[in-house]
């Protein structure tokens, strides 16, 4: 399969599924699919993006060789929308290593207090850092601060799983 022309032949479940049935379970192939996502072609990383997704979906130990960069990519002033949304959309179902949560919490911070950031970005971000107060509760309040400040003029996503967070959290 020539990667890069399966995925940009068109953008649809069916490409991004036959991204995924190529990939299978091979690590190789996987990271072919995260040099895409992570790459500079803006509409490739998109679509690679999404077929990465899914990829960890099936077979959730492919990312473990890939974590790094995929958190260090949260920083990237130019990663796509759809690179980071996808991106922090695996990493809330993920145990992360104690190594990355600095990093993982700066870029997930950031977004929440972002008035740019895509919702999803943001509610994706709120599940990680309330996954890492578990283990950091001094951030608590700062999340809890972050929500409040936006909750008077956030859309209906964004106030229904505010809500969810701050049950989790006031369970802590």
């Amino acid at each position: 399969m020539n990667l890069k022309e399966t995925i940009l032949k068109e953008h649809s479940k069916t490409q991004r599924n036959e991204v995924v049935n190529w990939v299978g379970s091979s690590q190789r192939r996987f990271d072919e699919v995260v040099d895409l996502m992570l790459g500079n072609d803006r509409v490739l990383a998109q679509r690679a993006a999404w077929a990465v997704s899914y990829c960890v979906e099936a077979h959730p130990l492919l990312i473990q060789k890939q974590l790094g960069r995929l958190i260090d990519n949260l920083n990237n002033p130019d990663a796509h929308d759809a690179v980071l949304r996808n991106s922090v959309r695996m990493l809330e179902s993920l145990a992360i290593p104690e190594k990355y949560h600095g990093t993982l919490m700066d870029g997930c911070f950031r977004f929440l207090a972002s008035p740019t950031a895509a919702i999803a970005i943001k509610a994706f971000s709120m599940g990680i850092l309330c996954r890492l107060a578990q283990t950091y509760p001094e951030i608590i309040p700062e999340i809890k601060l972050l929500m409040a400040d936006q909750l008077p003029n956030a859309s209906a996503g964004f106030k229904s799983r505010s809500k969810m967070v701050l049950k989790q959290l006031d369970s802590y």
